[in-house]
């Protein structure tokens, strides 16, 4: 009798295994399907499992009220799962979804009015496809440094449910690449609890820190359209004497440069084919460095670390330059709080940091993210890279902000006696080296204020000079002097 209970036991607990106990493995690996993430977060180590290849509306069918979704953005915006989602959305009668985000491309359809109450937009750096709904209250912007992104991931608080980014195809080995975008998405997407990725055939295939195997995708849509693309305008005759000044007068040979698109860099690219082993480790970089790489300008031969290759974290520019970067073994993309650390940037042979504004008041106050009130971009990169070029280890960096003396819409002066009501200062000017406009160079490093004041009155735009040296007076109770 004894023997066979104890057989029956057995034969239960067998049972029982094969039962609940294999059920809750299976709904355990369900839940957490890259389990191994128990000790380690290395999302390029290879798991043994396959993404799900569904439709863009499957994919997204995932998200839940409450979630919090993490969008890769520039060029690599999953576009089309991002429209995918906000009809899903609308569709499903979901709320309370945070669709945090860098600057992305596309219609932001997530962002628009039928999507109230759906979906908040939360940017850490702004486009313009967001202006209007953080303006109205519908969406919000982060303010924080570049480099300090992805510690909003590692410190938890921002806690992705679902990441949904843009890769190019995988290889023979399964591995991805982030592509255009590095930047902040490998933090999201080793956080992530669910992965969905736009796999693109027009995803340009970067090396460093962008490789994710193809086993971490929980789904996988795929795509063949052209990335966003931006640039290739011509500068104003305004924008080419700034290029002019700084490229003549700031930048030196062997010098190490951070730029990012625009038509006052692109300007400033032109102007350097005569120069000698230049460098680039930047955030991003425009169409303009592809024609100093061919002239052998751009060598990147003195930089201490990385030597011989381009360092950036992410792109948005247009065909040529992704053409340029598709596997291309002289392009490293890494993290942006490895690019933008002013630990890393100030070890860089005379490290010259070219960035743009939109005002700089008399004591030389930089607002670069806001009009006003009016929430317009971020912080981005300017500061990281404005003070990681004045501590540059040779002594020989130069800190350097480039804009307009004028608005050509409005007539407006772009330095002012005071920043606007409700502006933010995004680089103080304790930071600030030197200013640059059509009409000069103003350096204002070791300056009192009544000099700074006569420096950036010199290279206002004439119209303005009368009126700001009256305000200068008012302001400082006595005349600007050189």
């Amino acid at each position: 009798m004894a023997s066979a209970v104890h057989r029956f036991s057995s034969i239960f607990s067998n049972v029982l295994q094969k039962t609940n106990w294999g059920l809750s493995a299976i709904l355990a690996t369900r839940n957490n399907k890259r389990n191994y993430f128990s000790y380690s977060k290395e999302i390029s180590q290879p798991l043994n499992r396959d993404p799900c290849w569904v439709s863009a509306e499957q994919a997204v069918q995932c998200i839940k009220s409450g979630d919090t979704v993490f969008l890769s953005g520039a060029a690599a915006t999953p576009i089309v799962l991002a429209d995918a989602m906000a009809e899903y959305g609308k569709k499903s009668k979901l709320k309370d979804v945070m669709v945090c985000h860098m600057h992305t491309e596309g219609p932001a359809s997530y962002a628009q009015p039928d999507c109230a109450g759906i979906f908040r937009s939360n940017s850490f750096f702004m486009a313009a496809n967001v202006r209007k709904p953080v303006a109205e209250g519908r969406a919000d912007s982060t303010p924080i440094f570049l480099q300090d992104i992805p510690l909003l991931f590692h410190k938890g608080i921002i806690k992705p449910d679902v990441s949904i980014v843009h890769v190019s195809p995988p290889d023979n080995h399964g591995f991805c690449s982030l592509g255009t975008s590095v930047d902040c998405v490998r933090a999201g997407l080793t956080y992530s609890k669910i992965i969905i990725a736009q796999v693109n055939e027009c995803m340009p295939r970067t090396f460093g820190d962008g490789i994710i195997h193809q086993s971490h995708f929980d789904y996988a849509v795929r795509v063949n359209t052209p990335l966003p693309q931006h640039g290739g305008g011509k500068s104003s005759p305004e924008e080419e004497k700034i290029g002019q000044l700084i490229a003549e007068n700031l930048i030196e040979d062997g010098a190490t440069l951070q730029m990012g698109i625009g038509s006052i860099p692109d300007a400033v690219l032109a102007g350097l084919g005569g120069y000698k082993d230049l460098g680039i480790h930047t955030e991003m970089f425009s169409e303009g460095v592809i024609g100093l790489v061919e002239k052998g300008a751009v060598t990147n031969n003195n930089k201490p670390i990385h030597t011989g290759k381009i360092v950036s974290s992410f792109l948005i520019g247009t065909q040529r330059l992704y053409d340029f970067i598709n596997n291309n073994p002289m392009i490293l993309m890494k993290e942006v709080n490895y690019t933008n650390s002013t630990s890393i940037i100030r070890l860089h042979p005379k490290m010259t940091a070219i960035n743009s504004c939109i005002e700089v008041d008399l004591t030389g106050q930089v607002v670069s993210d806001s009009i006003g009130t009016r929430m317009y971009s971020g912080f981005g990169g300017q500061v990281d890279f404005t003070r990681g070029a004045a501590e540059g280890l040779d002594g020989k960096g130069k800190p350097i902000i480039a804009l307009q003396s004028m608005n050509n819409k409005t007539k407006e002066s772009k330095i002012v006696p005071y920043i606007k009501q409700g502006a933010g200062v995004v680089t103080s000017r304790a930071h600030v080296h030197y200013i640059v406009t059509e009409h000069g160079i103003a350096d204002l490093f070791g300056k009192t204020l009544r000099q700074r004041a006569y420096a950036l009155i010199n290279v206002a735009h004439p119209d303005h000079r009368e009126k700001l040296e009256k305000t200068a007076f008012e302001r400082l109770k006595t005349m600007p002097c050189p």
